[in-house]
């Protein structure tokens, strides 16, 4: 296979997700409308929003060891066709649980295509330099659809039915399963074992408590059963760990965590994803809460901090062959730190560009973690078990962002409530309303007098600045954190080389 053709691959790979993540964020636009036509209740609405991430974070460990065994471009090929029909049923749904079936078969098909895509990209660019450049455009085409998603999506639900959101990532799946036979090489264990049955349900029992608990969590606060949820996933983790070190051919390899460079590389992505996507919604919901933004205005404002972030993911695996990655990443850390620490800085009634140049600036310090961690991930695993370790790359975002927002989210709503100073002589449901959420709050402003009103969207929003503060705070110690404990994890991983010719030959050759 020669480089040309690796870089077609890419290409391939690159274009479902693309599209795929213009689905993800369409689906917020349509959701109202879907609720209007299918009469979902609200009930129904969060299953058809929350469906596809749990199923998609729960199978993802099983589908990327599975590619291993019997083969990533079959897996991923097989994961392409359900993905299209499962997106043809959605689009087509006639009422809300068929709905949220299509949604559940989208999310475990969608589990097949990122471990494998970034497993094919290992086996496509074994020369690490190259590795980095692809595994920093497959993350510029997944970042480019929550950039065009609201655009794209506005223009499909202005024109035609909800459900046409639900195919625009049927030609690109199409187009993988013309092309991906001619232009990706089959890799897979060839001493694969057998596939560890019990192994997949414990999987399953350990990680979707889990994530139902963070979540809920996120959205509603402590309460008992979301706590009840995680600390059942997190028992049943502890007999799929266990069981595990018992087998021969496990369904996760836990010597993959032996290596330091792995080990801190995915430490590294959960923690740093951890901080960074609070940050994220805590800015969002600030230009929109505190800025008066319409959801379109503070996505055009975001537009800047996402662009920063492609050209971090570009430029880090080029600088990445002259500075080791450990101290790349640890610097482009502090900047994200320095970022954060920023925002503290920032008063309620700035507007919104003070607050879009430190997120600027906190985006292109993440972009070394994101892609050089990757390629540690990666590079780090034996070729055998390069679809475990995308999945794990994978899912330790997905934990790292869910994780974040439930604990710094907390962190700003009980801020936020110990920090409201609500004027005397308010109506006892105007000051119910005002403690609850600062959206509650313009909610309770509505129906008031115009001074009292003022008065009172004036505490909340600078309580809710508070809030911001302190979780940027909290955002930037962490970083500076993770800054120093990467350095001396990784202060072993050399600058990026290319490999011996025959090296890369081997590497290239199908499987």
């Amino acid at each position: 296979m020669t480089k040309r053709s690796a870089w077609l691959g890419l290409a391939v790979l690159s274009l479902p997700a693309l599209l795929v993540s213009i689905d993800v964020f369409v689906l917020l636009l349509a959701l109202p409308r879907i609720g209007a036509d299918l009469h979902a209740s609200s009930t129904e609405q969060l299953w058809i929003l929350d469906v596809y991430g749990f199923l998609l974070s729960g199978f993802m460990i099983t589908m990327g060891t599975l590619g291993d065994r019997i083969g990533r471009r079959r897996l991923l090929l097989l994961g392409a066709a359900a993905f299209g029909a499962a997106s043809i049923a959605a689009a087509y749904s006639t009422g809300p649980v068929m709905l949220i079936a299509a949604r559940a078969a989208l999310g475990i098909a969608g589990a097949t295509l990122a471990p494998s895509s970034l497993a094919l990209i290992s086996g496509l660019f074994p020369d690490p330099r190259r590795r980095g450049l692809a595994i920093g455009v497959w993350m510029v085409c997944f970042m480019s659809g929550a950039i065009i998603g609201p655009v794209v999506g506005g223009f499909l639900l202005q024109h035609f039915w909800w459900g046409s959101a639900f195919l625009l990532g049927v030609p690109a799946m199409v187009l993988l399963l013309i092309l991906g036979p001619v232009l990706l090489p089959e890799q897979r264990h060839p001493g694969a074992g057998r596939f560890d049955l019990p192994s997949v349900g414990l999987s399953l029992a350990a990680i979707l408590p889990v994530v139902y608990g963070i979540k809920e969590l996120a959205r509603d606060g402590w309460r008992p059963l979301p706590v009840a949820a995680l600390v059942l996933g997190l028992a049943v983790a502890a007999v799929f760990v266990r069981r595990q070190r018992t087998l021969a051919d496990p369904l996760l390899d836990l010597r993959l965590f032996a290596d330091r460079g792995f080990a801190a590389a995915l430490g590294g992505m959960f923690a740093g994803t951890m901080v960074t996507g609070a940050m994220m919604v805590f800015i969002t919901q600030h230009l929109q809460l505190v800025d008066a933004l319409s959801p379109r205005d503070a996505g055009l404002w975001i537009l800047p901090a996402a662009i920063a972030s492609a050209a971090s993911f570009q430029v880090s695996p080029l600088l990445a062959r002259r500075f080791r990655p450990g101290r790349l990443i640890a610097g482009g850390l502090l900047l994200s730190a320095a970022g954060a620490a920023l925002v503290v800085t920032i008063p309620p009634a700035a507007g919104p560009l003070p607050i879009v140049v430190a997120f600027v600036i906190s985006n292109i310090g993440m972009g070394p973690m994101v892609t050089l961690a990757t390629g540690i991930v990666l590079g780090s695993a034996p070729p055998e078990r390069a679809g475990a370790a995308g999945a794990l790359n994978e899912v330790s975002g997905e934990f790292g962002y869910a994780l974040g927002i439930a604990l710094l989210g907390s962190l700003g709503t009980a801020v936020y409530r110990a920090t409201l100073d609500l004027p005397a002589g308010l109506p006892p449901s105007a000051v119910a309303g005002a403690r609850d959420t600062v959206t509650a709050a313009t909610g309770a402003a509505a129906g008031l007098p115009q001074a009292a009103a003022d008065a009172l969207l004036a505490a909340a929003l600078a309580a809710a600045t508070s809030g911001l503060h302190v979780v940027a705070a909290v955002c930037a110690v962490v970083l500076v954190g993770l800054a120093a404990v990467t350095l001396r994890m990784l202060r072993h991983v050399p600058a990026l080389s290319a490999p011996s010719p025959a090296a890369e030959e081997e590497a290239l050759s199908p499987r």
